[in-house]
């Protein structure tokens, strides 16, 4: 049985994930302005694995196969939905791509109910929809077809889905750290692969300012903060609400977009993020001795 407080502690430390997430966004936004996509995956990455590595190497004496196993498994998921997300951007407007990405919060309870038999508590399954309606408002600024970048962007969501359903469960298995670090070594090996065969260039790119920003701030901190930090709390938490905090993600996203760049937020925009944030407050709500009466 989970305790409350532990519970609680983790899913605060979890949206501080969401929003290392959001406020990263705009950052590397300009670097893929420069730097093709999938070598910016390969240096953030790279760079991220050389930290985790002075991180984690105290408990090298832990590795064994299942680690190994457990965190190249995680590394292909979050990679492969790197992958379907940015080729289904190439094929639908972005505001579409975000809003089915976010799926993966519809998709988590039933993939769990599905792999593993977990319950889906009501006010967990009530936060969940809530999440939805409030992401479609938030990040929609096109009409919803069902074509080739749909289709990628629903795979990417389903993919995010497992990442954070089976983070969940092979979290409570292994060591932590060194299942973070072989997840992050997998993303850095397929980001290059893919650089390598799909992008114009690798390593001659823009060295610039942008790129340096990007690259080692999303390094630090929506890398191996965010993927440390998931992995270790997601013990304590269930993944049905993991799902749901990181809906803030587009929050933190559009809030930070405002307060910096000037960018606008409509209405319907304000009313989505709003959406969102009840949605986690939801899924909180058993806290409050209200739940499942």
């Amino acid at each position: 049985m989970l305790s409350k407080a532990k519970e609680l502690k983790a899913d605060l430390l979890l949206l501080s994930v969401a929003i290392a997430w959001g406020v990263t966004f705009l950052m590397v936004q300009d670097a893929i302005n420069t730097t093709p996509v999938y070598s910016f995956l390969f240096f953030r990455f790279s760079l991220a694995t050389i930290i985790m590595f002075f991180i984690s190497y105290k408990f090298f004496k832990k590795i064994n196969l299942k680690t190994v196993f457990y965190g190249i498994i995680l590394g292909i998921f979050l990679f492969s939905a790197f992958a379907t997300q940015t080729f289904g951007l190439t094929y639908t407007q972005s505001s579409i791509v975000a809003f089915i990405t976010g799926l993966n919060v519809i998709f988590v309870p039933f993939l769990t109910f599905l792999f593993f038999k977990d319950k889906i508590k009501s006010n967990v399954l009530i936060a969940t929809f809530i999440a939805v309606i409030g992401l479609y408002l938030l990040t929609m600024s096109g009409s919803l077809s069902f074509e080739k970048g749909e289709f990628l962007t629903l795979i990417c969501a389903v993919l995010f889905a497992l990442q954070i359903i089976f983070t969940g469960k092979f979290s409570k298995e292994v060591n932590v750290f060194l299942l973070v670090l072989f997840q992050l070594i997998t993303v850095s090996i397929l980001s290059l692969i893919f650089s390598l065969f799909l992008d114009n260039v690798t390593f001659n790119i823009p060295y610039d300012f942008a790129f340096f920003k990007a690259a080692i701030i999303t390094a630090i901190f929506a890398t191996v903060y965010a993927f440390l930090i998931q992995t270790y709390m997601q013990q304590f938490t269930t993944a049905t609400k993991t799902a749901i905090i990181f809906t803030m993600e587009p929050v933190s996203a559009a809030i930070f977009a405002y307060l910096t760049a000037n960018e606008i937020l409509t209405i319907t925009q304000f009313f989505g993020a709003i959406l969102i944030i009840l949605a986690t407050l939801v899924a909180e709500i058993k806290f409050l001795n209200i739940s499942n009466r």
